[in-house]
């Protein structure tokens, strides 16, 4: 009965030292154990603070290379046109270019080879000419030779060539 009566009905004794032992306790835990814990509570979330701002600006470091990144990658593929586009200036104007020369010297080796066609034309033409003249002086002389055998005849004969020479040239 003592342990029933005593723990409904408490003695003011008991509550006073009670009371006062938990008391003390809250001061020493307080000063000793309340002031580290806290401590490391405040270094944890000290820490956890600056991992989140270091978080954010790595974030914005990667938005600012990721920006970075693609005008490099623009001005990239720019100049990659850039220089396709010169290239193909380059190559156009090589191809006219050659086209050009191969023209002209096409059209000089033309020339050329009718100069030459002419000149042996020319050249042949005369031969034939000589040959011709030749061969008609060589046959006249024998017919004049065995035909003409007076003087009269030779004079006819003049006459009448020269007849036809100005009847040739009008």
């Amino acid at each position: 009965m003592l342990l029933q009566t005593s723990l409904a009905s408490p003695a003011i004794g008991t509550i006073f030292w009670t009371t006062l032992i938990f008391l003390m306790l809250l001061f020493l835990l307080w000063k000793f154990a309340w002031g580290p814990i806290m401590k490391a509570v405040k270094a944890r979330e000290d820490m956890i603070h600056n991992a989140l701002d270091s978080a954010e600006k790595a974030r914005e470091e990667m938005k600012v290379l990721q920006a970075d990144n693609e005008i490099i990658l623009r001005k990239a593929r720019e100049e990659r046109d850039k220089i396709l586009r010169d290239a193909r200036v380059a190559y156009d104007r090589l191809m006219a270019e050659a086209k050009e020369k191969s023209q002209s010297e096409s059209d000089a080796l033309v020339r050329r080879a009718k100069e030459l066609i002419e000149r042996e034309k020319v050249s042949a033409i005369t031969e034939v000419k000589r040959e011709v003249a030749r061969l008609a002086i060589e046959v006249a002389s024998k017919v004049v030779g065995e035909t003409l055998k007076s003087d009269a005849e030779q004079q006819k004969l003049i006459e009448r060539y020269i007849n036809e020479i100005e009847a040739n040239r009008n």
